[in-house]
């Protein structure tokens, strides 16, 4: 399969920052009660986002000196769901820490990944195998990573969002 070019230079550390209407989309997969951990925040668009329904938000970053990856605890005692955009190269570390990090407080997990990722054989430990995952929410439109964007995106995305109190099969659901 081939790929386009998008034109635009890959941006380090994948820093690809969420439009509002794409975390707007996850916002009924969240608890709304307890503090949202957003562990790969960038410059804050997600977490404004979340902000802006009412949430409570723990925002952090690799480029301000925390590493999601190499931390062992949730930031906040109240904290109980971890929702992020995570650097593609790193999303099944991602997605697996923060499994290990909402086990003890039977929290959730939501990340924004291409629609396909839950295909690869390699990573059904994560899905078609793991009971905690609760639901994936297709986005019906393509997101644009860039403001100025003159093409139309090349991927479709989806949030994936796994619970520890999901009992059951993981359901289908779309966003706008």
């Amino acid at each position: 399969m081939s790929q386009r070019g998008s034109g635009y230079e890959r941006k380090a550390r994948d820093q690809y920052e969420t439009p509002a209407w794409v975390t707007d989309c996850v916002i009924h997969y969240v608890d709304v009660n307890r503090v949202v951990w957003e562990p790969a925040c960038g410059s804050g668009k997600m977490v404004r986002a979340l902000v802006k329904h009412g949430l409570t938000v723990c925002g952090t970053d690799i480029e301000t000196g925390e590493d999601f990856l190499k931390t062992g605890y949730l930031p906040d005692p109240s904290t109980a769901t971890i929702v992020t955009n995570p650097p593609y190269a790193l999303a099944q570390e991602f997605i697996e820490h923060a499994l290990k990090l909402t086990k003890p407080v039977a929290g959730t997990v939501a990340m924004l990944l291409r629609t396909d990722y839950d295909h690869a054989k390699s990573r059904q430990h994560l899905f078609g195998k793991c009971e905690q995952f609760w639901t994936k929410v297709m986005l019906t439109k393509r997101i644009k990573w860039f403001e100025d964007s003159k093409g139309q995106p090349s991927f479709n995305h989806a949030w994936f969002t796994w619970d520890w109190k999901h009992e059951g099969a993981p359901t289908l659901a779309y966003g706008p």
